[in-house]
């Protein structure tokens, strides 16, 4: 296998209406496996949530990462994803999430550091376009000046890779901190106004909507590396709407690791 370049492939775009947190995982699992099996072409898929969520990575504890109790009260759905890194907190309109699903021949003899330098660099331009000075921060994160922007986890499966990020646009910092364990730990001994701090929200540095800010993504990815319109599939929907009911709903899954 020869490695190949961004332009070597007819790259699809995927944004539709708003989903739910397992039929998302579900998405993920569904398409990552499509483009690895030569069936779909590369895409970009740019996430819409129906709900609030904790997405744990797939190697974490949820006993160790998430308040079920303070999940439940806020009405936070807790789901485990394909790939390994971080615990997320999403709410609806508070962040930007995509995913990409490439060939593995894009980052054939790349490390994984350099991989996740390689994903990210669309959007290092991009948000340089929106006058934010961002830089990629091993092994997964996006930072500026006032604080990280975003994290990105990778998973390689089927001749395939899933690279996808969370950006935070906005960030409700007391929530997050209720919900995440881990984000506790790390600033008990300095409050919520530090947890703020840690995460620099798209919208403070911007001004601009998050349509605007995912409107300026898709332009800079459309214009370096081509991208036509696409839609999920009828078939790859049923396969994710069984998934999301099933694997990714189910109890076994999410508490893998107790």
């Amino acid at each position: 296998m020869t490695r190949t370049d961004w332009r070597d492939h007819d790259w699809q775009l995927i944004h539709t209406t708003p989903q739910s947190p397992s039929l998302h995982m579900a998405l993920d699992d569904v398409l990552t496996h499509e483009v690895g099996a030569g069936r779909r072409r590369p895409t970009l898929r740019i996430w819409e949530w129906a709900a609030p969520a904790v997405v744990i990575g797939r190697f974490q504890s949820l006993r160790n990462e998430v308040d079920a109790d303070a999940a439940e009260r806020y009405g936070i759905e807790v789901v485990r994803r394909v790939s390994g890194g971080g615990a997320m907190f999403v709410e609806p309109g508070n962040t930007i999430t995509y995913s990409i699903y490439a060939p593995q021949s894009l980052i054939k003899g790349l490390s994984f550091q350099e991989a996740y330098a390689f994903f990210d660099e669309w959007v290092l331009q991009a948000l340089a376009e929106l006058g934010i000075k961002a830089w990629y921060q091993p092994l997964n994160d996006i930072t500026s000046e006032g604080g990280k922007i975003a994290g990105a986890a990778q998973v390689h499966r089927g001749g395939a890779v899933l690279h996808h990020v969370t950006m935070a646009y906005d960030i409700d910092a007391a929530k997050m901190l209720d919900v995440l364990r881990i984000g506790r730990e790390k600033l008990s001994d300095k409050g919520t106004v530090s947890a703020a701090k840690r995460v620099d929200p798209l919208r403070s540095q911007t001004g601009l909507p998050r349509e605007a800010v995912i409107e300026r993504m898709v332009a800079t990815f459309r214009r370096l590396h081509g991208l036509s319109d696409d839609a999920v599939r009828p078939a790859e929907q049923v396969r994710a709407e069984e998934l999301a009911l099933g694997k990714f709903s189910s109890t076994a899954w999410l508490a893998d690791v107790p």
